[in-house]
């Protein structure tokens, strides 16, 4: 019998082992008091991802914050909102939310100059020829009908407000508060909400949403689910084991197991100075389904063997002996399925997968020293009843469990044929599910359909342009223009700006001559072409006669506009070329609303001529344009204006509101924008970033697909390389990772079958098939090496496997699998999604493991077992 230093340790020197772990597990876990909390998805990425960088500097140089969004609705009111109670409860409520800081650091508030809300938004209005004034649009609110209607009628007349401040259909006010840190959200919102629970509300009816919410809230209810789900589910594996062992003393071991493998890895982690992030708050929930699947193995193969043997330390070293490789094997592999995310472009998720894999090996440590010195200290005499013998004298053994098994063996040898042959259609099926699966996620949808976030994420969407923002910002290409490019454009520009004037075509062969004097004189220099090209057009618009004034005064305009190259988003075309883009935006049914300084620039046009609806457009004229900018900057609010545009005017942000935050339709407006600008180049080259918390979700979610996949190709090659080790054979190596392939292909392919989205959760449960897949197959082909020897025949020792062996894997799949099923009941759906595979990995592994691994055994007996 072949002993090791371990079990031996374990026995001979029980309480010594035990306390020493103890003391360990004690002294690690006490550094849990230590931990630091980070709920950020951003930081899912690291401090200098480029997109990261960019999104902070937009956020910068545009004056921009992360928003959180109240909404209020009225549905009974005819005037909708638009009435006297709930416009004063707005304005309570914006007055409140101004103040609100964060108790324990100030730093951390709302920024109170930037809500947009009816009583901190101007409206725009004609004040005479030419002329345009700003007043609040809801300075207080109004104490009548007439009132109400006003503020209705002044919103809905400002494009600027209209779907974003105010619903198209006066149903619904949104109120945005910028917050100057994320994780205030939720505290924010708490107050809020009580807030909102002392005003008469009659028929309002409040909702808060936005992503810095989501992320915020779920980062405390995560907490507060880790506490209640964790426990529920180890109740629920204890009662499953007390239910197969008979033996509520013996049981207690892998439940010891399991928490002391959680109290230090958690420990360690946090004593090594980490922040307990969204994916390393999951380290438990991952961490105890492995960390009792070996002590179940030991305990089944007591449980079966101790009345034949009748001494508790020969059994143990028999059990010992037959097991202490094979778990040893598992726990590697399981480990390196879960390293390998250490290759994962994601600073979260490598350290989840590294800790993961520590405790696992901690887990073995455990289980190998304290299971054998925990039973070594029962009172023998508690055996005399325990046993799978002592329970089939009585009656009580797991008869049923026991006799399907043995069918199962009988089946598998007869039917090994039609088994491959049904699970290559099942894998057919699944590989076209595969084809299927869409990469996708929304911290929103973290939260079950019932919880209050997506309920308001909901309604507010319906009512609103889009709660999910993101910036599109435009600049300058890089290359510097040349004046030989400048002279190109202003040909063209010239054409259009006279091909509707009177005599305009005249003057254009003269105009030609002007633009070839000005390039042969500017040596090459932009500034001086256009400096020249102005002077020489001035020069022509002073002596010309009034048959062609209009003419050539089109064409000054055209060259003014020219000059100001590098102030490109004053030009008229360039604000015309946003205008299409944002209509674009608009087509992809995804955008519900966008504003840009274009939007601003036609609003004042418009007041100025009048209120005159025909001049919501673009100015034709620099000149023109620069005076609708000077006009808004005499409102009460002129930095508003560089939330759309740099004060040099050299690089614009498309606000994006968009109506769902799936990365899927982010990644759908992205492409839409790329093909628009691939068609439509702008008149001056532009490159266009995104940035923004929708946009940053996508791309955080694209390197975790693509870090998970290359993690897992590599950790599959390294098992498959541990697993040539172990079974000194490539055939037997190769035949070990069969249930781990079945089980990924039909998994994710009823993924793809489903419409389930491949998100957070489901890309990192791919490193947990990998351990429990191959964790079956290892104990299941060490015990078919051995049993052959004893017997001989496959056909013998397939009889032999469908007993002990065979029980112990399917206890070990049983107990996991419906151990789990409370994490059901969360209110958190990366929970629920956990439990659902989790109990679904088990079952096909299991199943894979016991049924095609014997059917092909069968059908290669010869080549196998020579």
């Amino acid at each position: 019998m072949k002993k090791n230093v371990f079990t031996n340790t374990a026995i001979s020197h029980p309480k010594t082992v035990i306390w020493s772990l103890v003391i360990v597990s004690l002294l690690l876990s006490a550094l849990i008091v230590k931990v630091k909390v980070d709920t950020d998805p951003e930081n899912m990425l690291s401090a200098d991802e480029p997109v990261r960088v960019f999104h902070n500097q937009v956020k910068k140089e545009f004056s921009l914050y992360d928003v959180l969004v109240l909404g209020v609705v009225n549905e009974k009111d005819p005037n909708g909102v638009f009435n006297p109670r709930t416009l004063k409860n707005i304005e309570i409520l914006t007055d409140f939310a101004a103040g609100l800081h964060s108790e324990k650091d100030p730093a951390k508030r709302v920024v109170a100059k930037d809500i947009i809300a009816p009583g901190n938004t101007e409206a725009i209005i004609q004040s005479g020829p030419g002329q345009i004034s700003f007043k609040w649009l809801m300075k207080h609110a109004p104490a009548d009908e007439a009132g109400s209607l006003q503020v209705r009628d002044l919103a809905m007349d400002n494009p600027l407000l209209k779907g974003t401040l105010v619903s198209e259909d006066g149903r619904a006010i949104a109120i945005y508060l910028p917050l100057t840190a994320k994780d205030f959200a939720a505290e924010a919102r708490d107050r809020l909400l009580d807030k909102i629970a002392q005003l008469d509300k009659g028929d309002d009816e409040f909702y808060i949403t936005g992503l810095p919410v989501a992320e915020d809230t779920f980062g405390k209810e995560m907490f507060i689910q880790m506490a209640i789900s964790a426990p529920l589910a180890m109740l629920a594996i204890f009662l499953l084991m007390l239910v197969f062992f008979k033996k509520l003393k013996l049981i207690i071991a892998p439940l010891i197991v399991a928490m002391l493998s959680v109290m230090c890895t958690m420990g360690l982690f946090i004593g090594m100075g980490n922040t307990l992030h969204i994916m390393s708050s999951m380290i438990p929930i991952f961490l105890m389904p492995i960390a009792v699947v070996d002590s179940i193995h030991i305990l089944s193969e007591f449980f079966d063997s101790y009345q034949s043997i009748r001494d508790r330390q020969q059994t143990l070293e028999h059990v010992m002996s037959q097991l202490f490789i094979p778990m040893l094997y598992t726990s590697l592999t399981s480990a390196a399925g879960f390293a390998s995310l250490a290759m994962t472009p994601i600073p979260p998720v490598q350290v989840f997968g590294v800790y993961v894999a520590f405790g696992i090996m901690l887990a073995w440590l455990f289980t190998v020293l304290l299971v054998p010195a925990y039973i070594m200290l029962m009172d023998e005499q508690g055996f005399a009843d325990f046993g799978a013998a002592a329970h089939r004298e009585t009656g009580e053994h797991d008869s049923a469990m026991t006799r399907l098994l043995g069918r199962t063996g009988v089946f598998t040898y007869k039917r090994a044929k039609a088994i491959i042959a049904a699970t290559l259609i099942l894998l057919a099926v699944a590989g076209y599910g595969i084809t299927k699966i869409v990469i996708n996620d929304n911290p929103i949808n973290w939260f079950t359909e019932k919880h209050a976030i997506r309920v308001a994420d909901k309604v507010l969407n319906k009512h609103f342009g889009g709660t999910y923002e993101a910036y599109l910002v435009l600049e300058q290409a890089d290359k510097q223009i040349s004046a030989g490019e400048l002279a190109l454009q202003v040909n063209k520009d010239f054409k259009r700006a006279v091909q509707d004037v009177p005599g305009g075509a005249a003057v254009l062969a003269e105009a030609a001559k002007i633009v070839e004097e000005a390039l042969a004189q500017s040596g090459g220099s932009a500034e001086e072409f256009t400096e020249g090209l102005t002077a020489r057009i001035g020069a022509v618009l002073d002596t010309v006669g009034d048959d062609h004034y209009d003419a050539w005064a089109e064409l000054m305009a055209a060259a003014e506009q020219l000059a100001d190259y590098k102030q490109l988003f004053k030009r008229p075309d360039m604000l015309r070329y946003i205008e299409r883009l944002q209509q674009e935006l608009q087509k992809t049914g995804v955008v519900g609303k966008s504003n840009s300084v274009a939007d601003v620039v036609k609003k004042i046009h418009k007041e100025l001529f009048a209120s005159d609806p025909g001049h919501f457009t673009i100015p034709g004229s620099v000149g023109a344009v620069a005076q609708c900018l000077i006009s808004y900057q005499n409102s009460h609010k002129p930095d508003d204006l560089w939330h759309l545009v740099t004060p040099d005017y050299r690089k614009a942000n498309i606000w994006v509101q968009l109506k769902n935050g799936d990365n899927v339709y982010m990644e759908e407006v992205i492409r839409d924008v790329e093909a628009f600008m691939a068609d439509n180049p702008p008149p001056i080259p532009l490159r266009h970033r995104w940035a923004g918390l929708t946009y940053i979700n996508v791309e955080w979610q694209d390197k975790m697909v693509s870090g998970m996949r290359d993690s897992f190709a590599g950790s599959f090659f390294i098992v498959l390389v541990m697993m040539v080790v172990l079974f000194r054979s490539p055939l037997w190596g190769l035949l070990a990772m069969v249930p781990l392939s079945v089980t990924i292909v039909l998994i994710y392919g009823v993924i793809g079958l489903i419409g389930k989205d491949y998100d957070m959760p489901v890309a990192v449960l791919s490193s947990l098939t990998l351990g429990l897949a191959v964790d079956f197959a290892i104990h299941f082909l060490e015990r078919v090496r051995a049993t052959v020897k004893n017997t001989k025949t496959w056909k013998q020792a397939a009889r032999v496997m469908f007993e002990e062996p065979a029980r112990a894997i399917t206890r070990n799949v049983i107990v996991i699998a419906i151990g789990f099923t409370p994490l059901l009941a969360a209110p958190l759906v990366p929970y629920k999604t956990v439990g659902v595979l989790l109990a679904t990995i088990m079952a096909v592994s299991g199943l894979a493991t016991m049924l095609i691994l014997p059917a092909i055994i069968t059908l290669f007996e010869k080549r196998l077992l020579r």
